[in-house]
Protein backbone atom coordinates (compact mmCIF):
# COMPACT_ATOMS: atom_id res chain seq x y z
CA UNK A 1 0.00 0.00 0.00
CA UNK A 2 2.38 2.32 0.61
CA UNK A 3 4.50 1.94 -2.88
CA UNK A 4 0.74 2.63 -3.85
CA UNK A 5 0.32 5.88 -2.19
CA UNK A 6 3.80 7.20 -3.57
CA UNK A 7 2.87 6.42 -7.07
CA UNK A 8 -0.64 8.49 -5.78
CA UNK A 9 1.79 11.48 -5.08
CA UNK A 10 3.81 11.10 -7.75
CA UNK A 11 0.91 11.26 -10.45
CA UNK A 12 -0.71 14.58 -7.78
CA UNK A 13 1.70 16.69 -6.99
CA UNK A 14 2.28 17.92 -10.59
CA UNK A 15 -1.40 17.83 -11.00
CA UNK A 16 -2.48 19.57 -7.92
CA UNK A 17 0.63 21.82 -7.45
CA UNK A 18 0.48 23.51 -11.28
CA UNK A 19 -1.12 26.93 -11.06
CA UNK A 20 -4.39 26.96 -12.06
CA UNK A 21 -7.46 29.31 -10.62
CA UNK A 22 -7.21 28.00 -7.07
CA UNK A 23 -3.49 28.17 -6.77
CA UNK A 24 -3.14 31.41 -8.86
CA UNK A 25 -5.82 32.68 -6.93
CA UNK A 26 -4.07 31.97 -3.22
CA UNK A 27 -1.11 33.06 -3.87
CA UNK A 28 -2.66 36.39 -5.90
CA UNK A 29 -4.82 37.14 -2.54
CA UNK A 30 -1.50 36.41 -0.10
CA UNK A 31 1.05 38.81 -2.39
CA UNK A 32 -1.90 41.81 -2.69
CA UNK A 33 -3.14 41.04 1.06
CA UNK A 34 -0.63 39.05 3.35
CA UNK A 35 -0.98 35.65 4.53
CA UNK A 36 -3.12 36.39 7.97
CA UNK A 37 -5.77 38.71 5.63
CA UNK A 38 -5.56 35.66 3.02
CA UNK A 39 -6.29 33.16 5.56
CA UNK A 40 -9.72 32.80 4.98
CA UNK A 41 -10.02 33.28 1.67
CA UNK A 42 -7.46 29.98 1.74
CA UNK A 43 -9.48 28.21 4.16
CA UNK A 44 -12.19 28.83 1.51
CA UNK A 45 -10.03 27.23 -1.47
CA UNK A 46 -9.06 24.34 0.64
CA UNK A 47 -12.73 23.55 1.66
CA UNK A 48 -14.41 23.88 -1.88
CA UNK A 49 -11.32 21.35 -3.11
CA UNK A 50 -11.65 19.50 -0.78
CA UNK A 51 -15.32 19.18 -1.58
CA UNK A 52 -14.38 18.65 -5.33
CA UNK A 53 -12.81 15.74 -4.78
CA UNK A 54 -15.91 14.20 -2.63
CA UNK A 55 -18.17 14.93 -5.36
CA UNK A 56 -15.64 12.96 -7.30
CA UNK A 57 -15.30 10.24 -5.44
CA UNK A 58 -18.95 10.20 -4.96
CA UNK A 59 -19.33 10.32 -8.25
CA UNK A 60 -21.71 13.25 -8.08
CA UNK A 61 -19.52 15.08 -11.25
CA UNK A 62 -20.37 12.38 -13.21
CA UNK A 63 -24.15 13.16 -13.29
CA UNK A 64 -23.28 16.99 -13.45
CA UNK A 65 -21.81 16.53 -16.30
CA UNK A 66 -24.50 14.64 -17.96
CA UNK A 67 -26.21 17.97 -17.48
CA UNK A 68 -25.07 20.40 -20.90
CA UNK A 69 -27.08 23.38 -19.20
CA UNK A 70 -25.64 22.84 -15.84
CA UNK A 71 -22.01 22.37 -16.80
CA UNK A 72 -22.58 25.92 -18.93
CA UNK A 73 -24.32 27.67 -15.88
CA UNK A 74 -21.54 26.91 -12.99
CA UNK A 75 -19.16 27.76 -16.02
CA UNK A 76 -20.67 31.18 -16.82
CA UNK A 77 -20.86 31.77 -12.89
CA UNK A 78 -17.23 30.51 -12.37
CA UNK A 79 -15.79 32.87 -14.88
CA UNK A 80 -17.74 35.91 -13.63
CA UNK A 81 -16.31 35.02 -10.23
CA UNK A 82 -12.93 34.62 -11.00
CA UNK A 83 -13.02 38.05 -13.35
CA UNK A 84 -14.57 39.55 -10.59
CA UNK A 85 -12.03 38.44 -7.86
CA UNK A 86 -9.20 39.49 -10.72
CA UNK A 87 -10.38 42.89 -10.43
CA UNK A 88 -10.11 42.98 -6.55
CA UNK A 89 -7.00 41.95 -7.01
CA UNK A 90 -5.79 44.30 -10.07
CA UNK A 91 -7.52 47.23 -7.66
CA UNK A 92 -5.96 45.82 -4.25
CA UNK A 93 -4.78 48.94 -2.01
CA UNK A 94 -1.07 48.85 -2.08
CA UNK A 95 1.16 50.56 0.47
CA UNK A 96 1.43 49.70 4.29
CA UNK A 97 -1.68 51.57 5.73
CA UNK A 98 -3.65 51.01 2.21
CA UNK A 99 -2.89 47.73 2.38
CA UNK A 100 -3.58 46.51 6.00
CA UNK A 101 -7.36 48.64 6.11
CA UNK A 102 -8.33 46.92 2.82
CA UNK A 103 -10.36 43.63 3.10
CA UNK A 104 -9.18 40.51 1.23
CA UNK A 105 -11.57 38.27 -0.26
CA UNK A 106 -13.51 36.27 2.24
CA UNK A 107 -14.32 31.83 2.27
CA UNK A 108 -17.33 32.37 0.83
CA UNK A 109 -15.19 33.83 -2.10
CA UNK A 110 -12.52 31.14 -2.41
CA UNK A 111 -15.30 28.37 -1.89
CA UNK A 112 -17.03 29.19 -4.92
CA UNK A 113 -13.43 29.60 -6.96
CA UNK A 114 -12.60 26.04 -5.78
CA UNK A 115 -16.13 24.46 -6.24
CA UNK A 116 -16.21 25.95 -9.76
CA UNK A 117 -12.43 25.12 -10.55
CA UNK A 118 -12.41 23.26 -14.05
CA UNK A 119 -8.55 22.10 -12.98
CA UNK A 120 -9.31 20.83 -10.03
CA UNK A 121 -12.19 18.24 -11.56
CA UNK A 122 -9.61 17.10 -14.46
CA UNK A 123 -6.39 16.88 -11.97
CA UNK A 124 -8.22 15.34 -9.56
CA UNK A 125 -10.66 13.46 -11.35
CA UNK A 126 -7.68 12.03 -13.85
CA UNK A 127 -5.42 11.03 -10.27
CA UNK A 128 -8.35 10.01 -8.14
CA UNK A 129 -10.32 7.34 -11.37
CA UNK A 130 -6.23 6.33 -12.68
CA UNK A 131 -4.51 5.35 -9.26
CA UNK A 132 -5.37 2.03 -7.06
CA UNK A 133 -4.20 2.61 -3.23
CA UNK A 134 -5.95 -0.50 -1.42
CA UNK A 135 -6.63 -3.21 -3.89
CA UNK A 136 -8.61 -5.11 -1.53
CA UNK A 137 -11.21 -2.94 -0.51
CA UNK A 138 -13.11 -0.20 -2.16
CA UNK A 139 -14.01 1.54 1.04
CA UNK A 140 -10.55 1.17 2.08
CA UNK A 141 -8.80 2.36 -1.55
CA UNK A 142 -11.33 5.72 -1.21
CA UNK A 143 -10.76 6.63 2.06
CA UNK A 144 -6.44 6.17 1.70
CA UNK A 145 -7.26 8.14 -1.70
CA UNK A 146 -9.18 11.36 0.02
CA UNK A 147 -6.98 11.32 2.73
CA UNK A 148 -3.87 11.54 0.45
CA UNK A 149 -5.00 14.03 -1.37
CA UNK A 150 -6.83 16.29 1.38
CA UNK A 151 -3.48 16.50 2.99
CA UNK A 152 -1.59 17.41 -0.55
CA UNK A 153 -4.77 19.99 -1.48
CA UNK A 154 -4.10 21.51 2.36
CA UNK A 155 -0.10 21.86 1.69
CA UNK A 156 -0.27 23.17 -1.94
CA UNK A 157 -2.21 26.06 -0.95
CA UNK A 158 -0.75 26.99 1.99
CA UNK A 159 2.89 26.96 -0.03
CA UNK A 160 0.74 29.04 -2.69
CA UNK A 161 -0.58 31.41 -0.39
CA UNK A 162 2.85 31.86 1.45
CA UNK A 163 4.49 32.33 -1.64
CA UNK A 164 2.37 34.86 -2.74
CA UNK A 165 2.61 36.23 1.04
CA UNK A 166 6.37 36.67 0.71
CA UNK A 167 6.13 39.25 -1.85
CA UNK A 168 3.51 41.07 0.05
CA UNK A 169 6.16 42.82 1.97
CA UNK A 170 8.57 43.94 -1.19
CA UNK A 171 5.02 45.12 -3.46
CA UNK A 172 4.60 47.98 -0.83
CA UNK A 173 5.96 50.83 -3.14
CA UNK A 174 2.32 51.60 -4.67
CA UNK A 175 4.31 51.34 -8.52
CA UNK A 176 5.27 48.02 -7.81
CA UNK A 177 2.58 47.24 -5.70
CA UNK A 178 0.43 47.55 -8.37
CA UNK A 179 2.09 46.41 -11.25
CA UNK A 180 2.59 43.08 -9.34
CA UNK A 181 -1.60 43.29 -8.51
CA UNK A 182 -1.83 43.52 -12.25
CA UNK A 183 0.32 40.73 -12.91
CA UNK A 184 -1.06 38.20 -10.48
CA UNK A 185 -4.79 39.25 -11.31
CA UNK A 186 -3.73 38.58 -15.39
CA UNK A 187 -2.65 34.81 -14.52
CA UNK A 188 -5.37 34.49 -12.38
CA UNK A 189 -7.15 35.10 -15.93
CA UNK A 190 -5.07 33.22 -17.66
CA UNK A 191 -4.67 30.11 -15.83
CA UNK A 192 -8.99 29.60 -15.83
CA UNK A 193 -8.43 30.19 -19.57
CA UNK A 194 -5.62 27.44 -19.69
CA UNK A 195 -7.68 25.61 -17.60
CA UNK A 196 -11.02 25.49 -19.82
CA UNK A 197 -9.20 25.14 -22.75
Amino acid sequence: MTGNLVLLLLAAIPLVASPGPATMGVAAVGAAYGARAGLPYFAGIVAGTWSVLLLIASGITGIVLAVPALVSLITVAAAAYILYLAYRIATAPVGGAAMLAARAPAFPGGYLLAIANPKAYAALGAVYAGNTVAESSLLADSAAKIVTLSILILAVNAAWLLFGAAFARYLRHPTIGRLANVVFAALLVLSVAVAVL
